[in-house]
């Protein structure tokens, strides 16, 4: 029966190679996880203005703080990773419209481009077998 070799941390089969793809997905995954504990930080800074007392001063600026620090965090996860988002989605949010309404009217505009296309391209052969019956005959 043949043995398999493990490497030095006891892992059987292929050794995974570290790839800039890699280093892209753990910035994303840092980023979002981020962004979710500054969505629930102002959650809570939400819940305790909302309800205020002098009691809830300490907690408070606890949560301003916690948000204070997400927030410079987020930037710094921001300097590595390079997203590029099309003008035309950050409007649709500032109108507070779904920004998947852009992803549907450029799929729905590249299907009607690629319809045209299409038609170009099957009456070019309609020709091309026109011409060729018409230079055979």
């Amino acid at each position: 029966m043949a043995s398999q070799s493990t490497d030095a941390c006891g892992f059987f089969g292929h050794h995974h190679r570290y790839t800039p793809v890699d280093d892209h997905k753990q910035n994303l995954t840092q980023i979002i996880s981020s962004i979710q504990k500054t969505l629930g930080t102002l959650h809570q800074l939400y819940l305790i203005v909302s309800s205020y007392n002098v009691a809830a001063q300490l907690p408070l600026l606890q949560r301003m703080n916690n948000l204070v620090l997400e927030l410079d965090n987020m930037t710094r996860l921001a300097d590595k990773c390079n997203i590029q988002v099309p003008m035309e989605v950050l409007n649709l949010i500032d109108d507070g419209k779904n920004p998947n309404e852009f992803t549907r009217d450029m799929l729905n505009n590249c299907i009607a481009q690629n319809q045209i296309t299409k038609g170009k391209t099957d009456s070019f052969k309609v020709y091309l077998c026109f011409a060729n019956s018409t230079i055979n005959s």
